[in-house]
């Protein structure tokens, strides 16, 4: 690597997430603000949580029911 040109590097940085889980990874910031994690994320924990926005759920399930008829 060159020389005076890379930005500093933490080993040791340390992730906050909105839900309160803390944790650490390398990276070229030393404080790191998230607002999901894999402690607070759907996916991870299996609770599936639907953000409708005017309706746009419903409106494609009902596409999806006639598709299957």
């Amino acid at each position: 690597m060159k020389k005076d040109i890379h930005p500093k590097y933490y080993p040791k940085a340390k992730v906050i997430c909105a839900c309160g889980n803390s944790f650490t990874v390398g990276s070229t910031k030393e404080h790191i603000e998230i607002e999901i994690c894999s402690k607070c994320h759907p996916f991870y924990t299996g609770k599936d949580k639907i953000m409708d926005t005017m309706g746009r759920v419903e409106r494609f399930k009902k596409r999806l029911a006639k598709k299957k008829k």
